[in-house]
């Protein structure tokens, strides 16, 4: 997804409020910028860097929900609750620097711009709608459709295309696959193997390259979402 796409999904004038409203800071990577079940004063905007959205179940695996980078949000679900506490871990992949809202700052401003807030009701619709959709393949389609969702999610946030097939422009490995899909990393390599010799992808030095989209979609009878709703972040 381009900066431009990324901008018509949170507009301008949502982000400068966020820009100029709150405390920025700098984030390093294997940092946490917060973690579950920590009590939330803040939310936040990336202006650079990626941060890894999960969740942790009572069997201590990890599924990983969403992968955010520029003008992204995080946090948001602590927005309008009664003593707000963060429901995910925010894990910080790449460095860079976030500005931070407080809450109570973010809702009033909200309450008093009635375009703003709709411009957030918005954003939030648009979101929700994402992550119910990444849950339906997950538990409607099995391992396989998981895993191509997935591929097919990571085209549209972070694709470029090139002569030879899309580019997935972030690393992303074996292990980082099976946590978005949430299932065995040995699961997740044998289906990789099987696209590889299909020449559906190809992957170089963590770089997965998409030969054959069209294939991912047609096995997963793809909905054809608009982008802002099929995406990894």
């Amino acid at each position: 997804m381009t900066d431009t796409q990324r901008e018509n999904t949170l507009t301008n004038e949502l982000i400068e409020l966020l820009h100029s409203s709150g405390r920025i800071f700098e984030i390093k990577k294997g940092s946490f910028l917060f973690q579950e079940g920590q009590a939330a004063s803040e939310m936040y905007l990336i202006l650079s860097g990626r941060i890894q959205i999960s969740k942790m179940n009572a069997e201590g695996q990890e599924l990983y929900l969403r992968l955010c980078s520029e003008h992204d949000i995080v946090g948001e679900l602590t927005l309008f609750t009664e003593e707000p506490r963060y429901i995910f871990n925010a894990r910080v992949m790449e460095d860079g620097y976030v500005a931070g809202i407080q809450l109570d700052l973010l809702e009033k401003a909200l309450f008093q711009n009635s375009n703003l807030g709709y411009q957030f009701i918005k954003w939030m619709n648009d979101h929700i709608r994402s992550t119910m959709t990444k849950f339906r393949d997950l538990v409607l389609y099995g391992k396989k459709g998981a895993l191509y969702s997935t591929l097919i999610r990571l085209t549209n946030s972070y694709g470029l295309l090139q002569e030879d097939g899309i580019h997935i422009t972030v690393p992303i490995t074996t292990q980082d696959l099976a946590h978005f899909c949430g299932t065995a990393r040995e699961i997740i390599s044998r289906m990789l193997t099987i696209l590889k010799k299909q020449q559906i992808i190809s992957i170089d030095h963590k770089k997965i390259i998409i030969h054959n989209l069209d294939y991912l979609k047609k096995e997963n009878d793809c909905e054809n979402c608009p982008v802002a709703q099929c995406t990894i972040d």
